[in-house]
């Protein structure tokens, strides 16, 4: 996810009040492997899917790898990066 988000980053996921946006962060169940989740930034969302795409796309593996991903599989919207504390901030 760099350069939004860098290896190392922690990050505060917020619970989903509400259908993720295009845009958003969000906390995903990988598809392929349900015990894995992944951050990946929403590209689109539309009948109960969303497809979910990495800031890398040569080096990421997102939605183009494993298709859309069920509303149901997002647990959540990376809101705040709380460490380390030179990059802390909103998402």
């Amino acid at each position: 996810m760099e350069p939004a988000l860098c290896d190392g980053d922690w990050v505060i996921v917020a619970p989903l009040a509400r259908p993720p946006r295009v845009g958003e962060i969000v906390l995903a169940r990988d598809p392929r492997v349900p015990g894995r989740l992944v951050l990946k930034r929403v590209a689109r969302v539309k009948g109960g899917v969303c497809t979910l795409l990495g800031d890398r796309p040569e080096e990421s593996t997102d939605s183009r790898t494993f298709g859309p991903v069920a509303l149901s599989a997002v647990l959540g919207r990376a809101v705040f990066r709380y460490a380390p504390l030179l990059r802390a901030g909103l998402l």
